[in-house]
């Protein structure tokens, strides 16, 4: 029960959460958006409380928590209207690798700008024809006397404009079996040979997206992640289940704030002498939608709990569902939502039309949800792999 059942602790985070997200809201983002700028105000703020570093080491300036308290922080904000996307990215995938994984000298340097938000990495693994598929990277590490040379392309890459550095996925060759194995490595964006493309993208938001090119990119031997070559594997997959967790609380937190719209219009919109809210063919809709986000929140819950406790395994299945779980949910709420206001749902006085697109990505990124049912199929179930 200590998986679903929050603590008097995470009870005030929520609150504490709440109440900055309310202060800056959707208006904040959509300005924001609009002027073609990140929301550095919110960031900046969020860091300086402790709420970007809650899941990081408390020696290195984090508030020693986990993924649990990470994604409450995600998902409060993104129901005040206000999510902030590189959460996903840079403490969680970037900052618990490094934790976790990371040199002394590697910890020393990151963890504490990452922590308090004057520092941010991005997280480069997608391909143009390997997708998230570690197996078929086809960016390659190779040594030059003590340096690496980095050669290789990535797309779909967060807020690459905003951090000072990227962790890159990529493959070395293994001097015994001459096979490739996947590795990764800091690279700052600054470094020669590095080049960003912005993609075009229909998602309007403020993290924009970025196409990599990697030509010949001289890296140090310490921007290798770790001491040894043969902990990538290990690595990566614990950077992919706090994504995973960190997806879905940012999910459920767009469901909750366009529910919360949902229903508020409900209550006041009168038709009939009646607010629509009473007739059962608004109500039950918004009802199914508020049960769906409630029990992905329960699997989001459980999952984090599992990671934070160390059962990386359980977690894998745990982060997988939730996700899963949660991009359907949020599809439907925001569905249900617009359809609840008819007309006004879409349009920009109500601001719920924009979220139609961006609800899609909870189903796409980082992981389809096809790919989750081949994953619940084959690992929990053991039925035969079709891949």
């Amino acid at each position: 029960m200590t998986a679903v059942i929050e603590s008097e602790e995470h009870k005030a985070l929520r609150s504490a959460v709440a109440a900055l997200g309310k202060r800056y809201g959707r208006d904040y983002l959509v300005r924001t958006v609009a002027e073609g700028k990140p929301l550095a105000e919110l960031w900046s703020e969020a860091g300086k409380l402790g709420y970007l570093g809650v899941s990081l080491p408390e020696e290195y300036g984090g508030g020693g928590g986990g993924i649990t308290e990470l994604s409450i922080v995600l998902e409060e904000l993104g129901a005040a209207g206000s999510p902030l996307l590189m959460l996903v990215v840079s403490p969680a995938i970037c900052g618990t690798v490094i934790s976790r994984f990371g040199t002394q000298e590697q910890k020393r340097r990151w963890l504490p700008g990452l922590a308090d938000g004057t520092r941010l990495m991005a997280f480069g693994i997608t391909e143009p024809d390997a997708g998230s598929n570690s197996h078929r990277i086809t960016t390659t590490a190779r040594r030059d006397g003590t340096d690496w040379l980095l050669t290789g392309r990535k797309v779909f890459i967060s807020g690459v404009d905003m951090a000072d550095a990227v962790l890159i996925v990529g493959r070395t060759e293994d001097a015994r079996t001459g096979s490739l194995k996947p590795c990764l490595f800091i690279v700052p964006t600054d470094a020669e040979g590095f080049q960003k493309r912005p993609i075009d993208m229909e998602l309007n938001a403020a993290e924009k997206q970025f196409e990599l090119v990697l030509d010949d990119v001289r890296l140090p031997a310490d921007a290798l992640v770790g001491e040894e070559e043969d902990g990538g594997l290990l690595q990566l997959f614990a950077g992919l289940n706090p994504e995973r967790i960190m997806t879905a609380a940012f999910a459920i937190g767009m469901g909750r704030y366009a529910l919360a719209r949902a229903v508020e219009y409900a209550r006041d919109r009168t038709v009939w002498k009646a607010p629509i809210g009473a007739h059962q063919a608004i109500a039950h809709p918004l009802a199914q939608a508020h049960i769906d986000l409630e029990l992905a929140r329960l699997m989001t819950r459980k999952a984090a709990h599992l990671y934070d406790h160390g059962d990386d395994v359980g977690a894998g299945e745990a982060a997988n569902m939730a996700k899963y779980a949660a991009g359907e949910a949020c599809v439907k709420a925001v569905d249900q939502a617009v359809h609840t206001l008819g007309g006004n749902g879409l349009t920009r006085e109500y601001g719920l039309a924009s979220l139609i697109t961006a609800a899609r990505v909870a189903r796409i990124a980082p992981v389809s949800r096809e790919m989750i049912l081949n994953y619940v199929s084959h690992q929990t179930l053991g039925l035969p792999k079709s891949y």
